[in-house]
């Protein structure tokens, strides 16, 4: 049964399913998101109604939230890629991480930007100030996580990396990383250049002009 998969090419929770498709070249009909595309915003919220994308269609399964989506992937599809360790302890690390990276960095991330597109100066100031807070907290802990690891659990690239990528992608954008995390840029970086990832920041370049606290002219 062929995968359908709704959502958009900038979005950063679209990015981290996109990343766990990619790696392990799984065939899926990808069904943008956009004003352009009415026919596809009704199936996708006839089968969601709560209105969050992404949504992965499986035949008749509707499987949404995207840490799900990638565990029912391997589940379904598995590759060689593991993105959730088959030792217990380790596939709990990385579920965590990958809460990590939801929670506490792109949700700082959605509530600048949230505040941006309110339209109202003040509350977007005090976005950006909560979630320049809360990001340099992220960044100061998860700095203290990365000696000795290449990726977020260790040697591996799970599920937590899959979060990682576009979470610490935009939230650069929105309070950059400092040079007080070096461990911290250089992971940034090596998601950079991970296939899975470039390919998918490829493929959102056309929608930077959207962000609206302005995409730097780097990445």
């Amino acid at each position: 049964m062929s995968l359908a998969f709704y959502g958009h090419p900038f979005s950063s929770y679209t990015q981290k399913v996109l990343i766990a498709l990619y790696e392990n070249d799984i065939p899926f009909e990808f069904r943008c998101l956009g004003p352009e595309t009415p026919e596809h915003a009704a199936e996708w919220l006839r089968r969601w109604p709560v209105g969050k994308f992404p949504l992965l269609l499986d035949g008749d399964t509707a499987v949404v939230e995207t840490s799900i989506i990638i565990e029912y992937l391997q589940q379904t599809r598995p590759g060689a890629v593991r993105l959730l360790p088959d030792d217990a302890r380790q596939a709990l690390d990385a579920r965590f991480l990958d809460r990590f990276f939801d929670l506490h960095v792109m949700s700082p991330v959605q509530h600048a930007v949230g505040g941006a597109l309110s339209g109202d100066a003040d509350k977007a100031r005090d976005a950006l100030a909560h979630a320049r807070d809360k990001l340099e907290l992220g960044y100061a802990w998860a700095e203290t996580q990365l000696p000795g690891r290449s990726w977020a659990c260790g040697d591996a690239f799970t599920l937590a990396d899959c979060a990682a990528a576009p979470s610490l992608f935009y939230a650069d954008w929105v309070h950059r990383i400092g040079e007080a995390y070096p461990l911290l840029r250089a992971y940034r970086a090596r998601l950079l250049k991970r296939p899975s990832f470039a390919r998918a920041v490829e493929e959102a370049r056309p929608y930077r002009p959207l962000f609206p606290l302005g995409a730097p002219d780097r990445d």
